[in-house]
């Protein structure tokens, strides 16, 4: 579990990058924002799931 909450957060800091570039006016990193935010979603899932395993 530890690796994927360290998973997370270097998924959370990739999109805070892409983001923040997006928001200064590079298109491109909008895409990159937007593929990172669905890893994330996808991550977050995994770890809800061994998060509920774990406390049975």
């Amino acid at each position: 579990m530890k690796e994927l909450v360290e998973k997370i957060n270097a998924l959370c800091a990739d999109f805070a990058a892409e983001a923040q570039k997006n928001v200064e006016g590079n298109k491109a990193a909008g895409t990159r924002a937007r593929k990172a935010s669905l890893e994330i979603e996808k991550a977050l899932k995994e770890f809800r799931k061994v998060s509920v395993e774990a406390s049975k």
